[in-house]
């Protein structure tokens, strides 16, 4: 489904926050053979990598790259995450590159990773060769995921926070975006994670299944019809202050009433509060800025205040 929003949304930097809140619990949840090999309690996200390309002369920046422990292997090892917002030809050929020259620069095993998560369902391969009818110089693989190809309802009973996150992007029907953003709702309202981590969550929900209001008068209904009382009111505490327009109210009555546009004084203090959690935890001041509503301004003085 075709994301409209009216300012142009930063994928990779959405993503990039969301694997750096929660590395483990992403592995864990696609890649449980890996997971149960890494060493939690050594990931180190390096500096950020910076390759140029000779052949056209462009930069390329590697998205994730962590260092850990492997079971059964000495010294630590590289895991380079990749995530793909569009569809590219060559991409498995750029993979390849990155390997080589992170694992060149390192001199480590790097475990390579590609996220796909535009929103083609069409197969995208895991592997880039080099062969001759008469010999395969080269067979390279990496570990894919495939939003747009997994079903949403395998997740909902998920307790991981990165189900939750990316429920919004993976295969769902248009007459089904209502009932995905209420299973994410219920997700967050049983999931006990702070508010910046709540905060993350909700902004993969907004940004990849958007609202009108006609829409989201019928999301609040179904919101309520599905979800016991207890998770209506979590939820609602959760997530008051992370909406662009205020609708507590409205959420809590069950109707589309009552909603001041811009944030109100009590909610304001919520968005102060949970701008300053996400400070805390490492957040960029632009990220900050889209799940709080506060200004630039506003958060920048925080981060200042903080230091």
């Amino acid at each position: 489904m075709a994301v409209e929003t009216n300012i142009k949304t930063d994928h990779d930097r959405l993503f990039k926050e969301l694997f750096h809140a929660f590395f483990t619990e992403f592995i864990e949840l696609f890649f449980p053979k890996l997971a149960k090999l890494i060493d939690k309690n050594h990931l180190v996200f390096l500096t950020q990598e910076i390759f140029t390309d000779i052949s056209d002369g462009e930069k390329h920046v590697v998205d994730i790259l962590v260092e850990t422990a492997l079971a059964g292997e000495k010294g630590y090892v590289l895991i380079h995450v990749e995530n793909q917002a569009q569809r590219e030809t060559a991409f498995n050929r750029r993979m390849f590159k990155y390997f080589s020259r992170l694992h060149q620069k390192y001199n480590k095993k790097v475990i390579p990773v590609a996220i796909f998560s535009h929103d083609s369902t069409a197969e995208e391969p895991d592997t880039y060769t080099v062969d001759f009818p008469f010999l395969r110089v080269l067979q390279f693989q990496y570990l894919k995921l495939h939003l747009k190809r997994e079903n949403w309802r395998k997740y909902i009973k998920n307790d991981n926070p990165v189900a939750a996150a990316l429920l919004a992007k993976m295969n769902h029907t248009p007459p089904e975006a209502l009932k995905v953003k209420v299973e994410i709702a219920r997700m967050i309202a049983n999931l006990q994670l702070d508010p910046a981590r709540v905060a993350l969550i909700t902004v993969f929900s907004d940004t990849y299944i958007p609202l009108n209001d006609r829409r989201r008068a019928e999301y609040h209904n179904l919101l309520q019809k599905e979800l016991n009382p207890v998770e209506v009111q979590r939820y609602m505490e959760l997530t008051t202050s992370y909406h662009q327009r205020g609708r507590a109210e409205g959420l809590k009555e069950g109707i589309e009433r009552g909603r001041a546009e811009g944030i109100k004084e009590g909610e304001t203090k919520k968005a102060l509060a949970t701008a300053r959690a996400a400070l805390k935890k490492g957040l960029a001041e632009d990220v900050v800025v889209e799940i709080t509503g506060l200004s630039r301004e506003d958060v920048r003085k925080l981060r200042n205040e903080l230091n």
